[in-house]
């Protein structure tokens, strides 16, 4: 009945599919085909009527992750995926939220904040205050709070250390109750909203775990703390959990992701199978090769071996440049010879730890004339005057919401201004009202008052027409009334904002409501939970530049993994952290694992960063690859693992054809023939007794009053004086 459902499935992925009703942990390794697996185990769990589609719970951490489910399922078999709950933690919540708003002490239009909407709300916060906005900066206030509501810390439950704590906590007070007073929920309210809803209703909570027999968990590496205890609440003792995960690609602390969850999950969902998905239908067998050496030097990892039928393929090219101009160079000329050799230019990518690394790379491909995108720039709801737009809609929506009103009262400019809003301001919150009702209140004066007038007659206009005319034609009329678009039209330079309004009605008349809501409500809740995820721009091939970070979950035939220098990756804050160098190596399993056929890595001596030249050591994940997997290339002939010195320039004698090394400008001593006769030059490297091995970054002095600075891999930078440093070259 199920052989062609199972047909094609390797007996890992089969025995994943197939499991009885009990919990599993299923390590799915990068290109191990985990997607199928679980849509797969979506369709047998249907089709073997052990669940119907809506007692299956599904879990995704993207949106376009959980509409790539959905569509797979559709094909697999005629089912209808409307009701079924399959989405994001914040897509889930958000239904349940809107499904008991009520009992979650929300009212049933409640809107959702994105993260610049929050920050905006907090300003508010800080200015009712009087707060000192650059020494509490709302960014900050926002990661305090967020960092609390991610742990399932109310303010009242904060135990403050200092003054600077309280006060973070008086903000995080203030900020509930303004959300509360609005209708607001910021996005990590939808989690601890959600997960206290169920915590403290009973009844709720066994109607869902009785409904949900089967909950299947993707990602599950990146879940945090409340995210875990939201699962374990929504579980019946009789529950299935189904949780996919790679312990290997958590790579997202910093998002308060605990990989720990995974050995946390074995232990108290009493998990008797841990199946291992290790085939790889990415990768040939060298990158893999060179990924599972690399990871192997973590520890407390669950533990697979990736491999692949695909064959060894190439070997890794490892390059070495003198600065990082050079280096740019290099994979400039490899792209044009990889694109003349028939690859598309969208199938390869330059992933780097950080994003100031790509000024080098972006100025050589410009002048080389290569189109490329930068992925993850700004994405489409994230736009300035799509927020704007967006903000007129919240208003017809509900009047009530004060962020939105701040946003759009006096832009395009009607002559309101900030004293004038203070006053409406304070009147709000003297009365505990909207701002939208104190400004009709208010008596102001001057070009204020017909401004405020005619914006709030405008609002009123555009509320009236909302339920008269379809979703794509309420766009079209607040952009009318709202002056949007023809502020931008007389705009030299407007024609892009332009076209991205035209867009937003674009969306709006194709946007698919399947949610309870109705049209205005479900495409705001929309907007807010898309924000982030779709990429802006598309069409012509092009080099794809990102973070290493933003590339989890991509693929491309070739990856340079660039910039890879200690202090840059592994990044120098990761030597202090707990857990952080494990977390660096991780990325770089990662970064390795998204190449198909060719990869890269490449380094420089020398780099051009904020302004100022920095020398670093050749990264430790170079090293850790073995040499037998790699093709050693650079602006020298070089033996593997035996670099010449970094951070030297070179050029050729004539008639020789043979590098000659030469200082760089900077070195200290007077040079080479230096009368001062110090054996060291700025860039060289260097092995001390103690620290172990670095490179000289500065130096002072003469003779025996002669210190350098040595940046040391494994224990920092340290100012050395020579007399007593008993440095040697490495």
């Amino acid at each position: 009945m199920d052989d062609t459902l199972l047909a094609g499935l390797n007996p890992e992925q089969r025995a994943a599919v197939t499991l009885p009703r009990e919990s599993a942990l299923v390590l799915a390794g990068a290109g191990s085909g985990k997607t199928r697996v679980l849509t797969t185990r979506i369709a047998h769990l249907i089709r073997t009527r052990q669940a119907s589609p809506l007692g299956i719970l599904a879990v995704t951490f993207t949106n376009k992750a959980a509409r790539e489910m959905m569509t797979r399922l559709a094909g697999m078999m005629p089912i209808n995926t409307r009701g079924m709950w399959v989405g994001t933690f914040h897509g889930l919540c958000n239904r349940l939220l809107r499904a008991h708003h009520r009992e979650a002490g929300l009212p049933s239009l409640f809107q959702i904040l994105d993260s610049q909407d929050q920050q905006a709300a907090i300003k508010r916060v800080l200015r009712a205050m009087g707060a000192d906005e650059e020494r509490y900066p709302a960014r900050q206030v926002a990661f305090f709070i967020n960092g609390n509501k991610d742990d399932g810390v109310r303010a009242a439950q904060v135990n403050p250390w200092d003054a600077a704590s309280r006060a973070m906590v008086g903000f995080y007070q203030a900020y509930e109750a303004q959300c509360q007073r609005e209708g607001v929920v910021d996005f990590a309210e939808l989690l601890l909203r959600s997960y206290e809803l169920l915590r403290d209703n009973d009844m709720l909570r066994a109607h869902y775990a009785d409904r949900f027999g089967f909950i299947l968990v993707d990602e599950f590496q990146d879940t945090n703390r409340l995210q875990y205890e939201w699962l374990k609440l929504l579980a019946a003792p009789t529950s299935a959990v189904f949780a996919v995960g790679d312990d290997d690609q958590s790579i997202y602390a910093f998002r308060g992701a605990r990989v720990g969850n995974m050995r946390l999950f074995e232990t108290e969902f009493k998990v008797r199978q841990v199946i291992r998905l290790e085939q790889n239908y990415r990768s040939q067998g060298n990158i893999l090769d060179a990924a599972n050496a690399l990871i192997s030097n973590n520890s407390g990892r669950l533990g697979k071996n990736l491999w692949t039928e695909a064959g060894q393929g190439e070997p890794i090219r490892v390059y070495e440049a003198g600065t990082d101009m050079d280096e740019a160079g290099f994979i400039v000329e490899e792209i044009r010879a990889l694109h003349g050799e028939g690859m598309h230019l969208s199938d390869i990518a330059l992933l780097y730890r950080s994003n100031a690394q790509s000024r080098v790379l972006e100025q050589f491909i410009f002048n080389a004339g290569l189109p490329y995108r930068v992925y993850g720039g700004l994405r489409f709801f994230e736009r300035l005057e799509v927020k704007h737009a967006l903000a007129w809609l919240r208003l017809a929506a509900s009047p009530d919401d004060d962020g939105a009103f701040l946003r759009v009262v006096n832009f395009p400019p009607r002559g309101i201004g900030a004293r004038s809003l203070e006053l409406v301001q304070q009147q709000a919150i003297s009365q505990g009202i909207p701002m939208t009702v104190a400004a009709a209140g208010i008596k102001l004066a001057g070009k204020a008052a017909s401004g405020m007038a005619d914006f709030l007659a405008r609002v009123a206009q555009l509320r009236d027409v909302r339920g008269r005319v379809e979703l794509g034609e309420l766009v079209e009329e607040a952009l009318r009334l709202s002056g949007l678009l023809a502020h931008y039209q007389a705009e030299r330079d407007g024609a892009e904002r332009v076209e991205n309004l035209e867009e937003l009605v674009s969306a709006a008349a194709s946007f698919n409501n399947d949610s309870e809501l109705d049209d205005l409500a479900a495409f705001l809740s929309h907007a807010s939970l898309e924000a982030g995820e779709r990429e802006a721009g598309a069409g012509q091939d092009a080099l794809q530049l990102m973070t290493v970070h933003s590339a989890k979950g991509l693929e491309f035939h070739a990856v340079f993994v660039t910039g890879l220098e200690e202090g840059l990756f592994p990044h120098e804050n990761s030597l202090s952290e707990n857990d952080g160098l494990e977390e660096e190596r991780r990325l770089m399993y990662v970064a390795v694992t998204r190449a198909r056929q060719r990869l890269y890595l490449t380094r420089s001596g020398s780099r051009m960063l904020h302004g100022q030249i920095r020398y670093g050591l050749r990264s430790r994940f170079i090293d850790e690859v073995p040499e037998n997997l790699c093709r050693f290339t650079g602006p020298v002939q070089q033996t593997p693992r035996d670099f010449p010195s970094a951070w030297a320039t070179h050029r050729e004698e004539p008639g020789r054809g043979q590098p000659i090394r030469t200082p760089l400008p900077g070195s200290f001593g007077g040079g080479p023939s230096s009368d001062a006769g110090l054996p060291f030059r700025i860039g060289q490297n260097v092995k001390h007794a103690r620290f172990g091995s670095g490179v000289i970054l500065a130096a002072e002095g003469q003779g025996e009053d002669a210190r350098v600075q040595v940046n040391f891999r494994d224990a920092g930078t340290k100012w050395l004086a020579l007399a007593y440093a008993k440095l040697s070259a490495d």
